[in-house]
C-alpha cells in the first residue's frame, strides 16, 4: 500500500504575488505533490488554507501518513484556528510523520512538538546555497552527492532555536558567509519528525532534482505504519489489575485530579 501523503500549503503567495505565480502557477503544493508522485510508493494530495477546514479535517488527519508543511504569512504562522492546529500534533505522537518545510519553522505546529520559538535570523538576497550532507548513511541523504547548490535561496542562519535533534542530516554554507543546520531530524512519541530548510517561495526550489530526491526519501524515513493511540491517554490501572499482586495501603485521594 502506497505511503498516504498530504502536501500542505498556505496557497496565499500564489495568488496574490505574481513573480510566484509565474514560478509555480499551480502553487508550490502541487509540485511538491507532483515531485512525490513519481514515486510509486508514495500517494501524494494536497491540502490548502483557503479549503474548508483547511483542507485538514480529522477525518483526514486520521488517514494520512505522512503530513508536509509548508507555511509562510503571518495568519497561518500564528496557527490555524480550526481543529486541524491541535490535531495535527496529536496525529504526529500517535505515529504520523511530519515534514516541515522552509518557513514552516515558525508554525504552531512546529513550534508546538519543538517547545521552543523556534527563531533564526534571514536575509533574502537570492544567494547561492550549498547544502552538505553531514550524514551521508542517513536514509534520507540515500543517493546524493556529498553536496548540492541551490543558485537562489534565501538566506537562514544560525542560531536556530530549536531542541538539539536526534540527527543533522545537511547543513547549509551561504554565499554571505553564513551556515545553518538545514536538515534535522526529531521524534515525538511514534511520530518522526523532518524539518528540511530549503524552500523559498520566489524561487524554484521545490522545482529541483536533488531537492525532490531529499523529499521522497525524507517520506519514506517519516513513515511509521504503526499507530499508537495508547500514548495520547493516561489510564489508571487498578490494583486488582497490577502485573504483581499488591495490597492496597495508605491515604488516597477520593477522585484523582489526574
Amino acid at each position: 500500500m502506497a505511503i498516504r501523503t498530504v502536501v500542505w500549503g498556505e496557497n496565499i503567495h500564489e495568488r496574490t504575488n505574481a513573480v510566484v505565480a509565474q514560478v509555480y502557477p499551480r502553487g508550490m503544493h502541487t509540485t511538491i505533490a507532483d515531485a512525490l508522485n513519481t514515486d510509486a510508493a508514495i500517494s501524494a494530495s494536497t491540502a490548502t488554507l483557503e479549503q474548508e477546514e483547511h483542507g485538514l479535517p480529522q477525518s483526514r488527519l486520521d488517514e494520512t501518513d505522512v503530513l508536509l508543511w509548508w507555511g509562510h504569512a503571518r495568519r497561518t504562522r500564528r496557527g490555524l484556528p480550526t481543529r486541524s492546529s491541535s490535531g495535527s500534533p496529536r496525529r504526529v505522537w500517535q505515529g504520523m510523520g511530519l515534514i516541515v518545510l522552509h518557513s514552516g519553522h515558525h508554525s504552531k505546529i512546529f513550534k508546538r512538538l519543538m517547545g521552543t520559538p523556534a527563531n533564526l535570523h534571514w536575509r533574502e538576497a537570492g544567494e547561492r546555497e550549498r547544502l552538505w550532507v553531514v550524514n551521508p548513511g542517513h536514509p534520507i541523504a540515500k543517493g546524493l552527492p556529498r553536496y548540492f547548490e541551490l543558485e537562489n535561496e534565501e538566506m537562514y542562519g544560525e542560531p536556530f532555536s530549536v531542541p538539539e535533534p536526534l540527527e543533522t542530516v545537511f547543513v547549509s554554507w551561504f554565499q554571505g558567509g553564513e551556515i545553518f543546520r538545514s536538515g534535522l531530524t526529531y521524534r515525538r512519541g511514534a511520530g518522526n519528525i523532518f524539518y528540511f530548510r530549503p524552500g523559498h517561495e520566489t524561487y524554484p526550489t521545490y522545482h529541483d532534482k536533488t531537492v525532490g530526491v531529499v523529499l521522497r526519501n525524507a517520506v519514506h524515513w517519516a513513515f511509521n505504519a504503526e499507530r499508537h493511540e495508547e500514548l495520547m491517554k493516561a489510564p489508571n490501572t487498578p490494583v486488582d489489575k497490577a502485573i504483581e499482586k499488591i495490597v492496597e495501603r495508605g491515604a488516597k485521594l477520593a477522585k484523582h485530579p489526574g
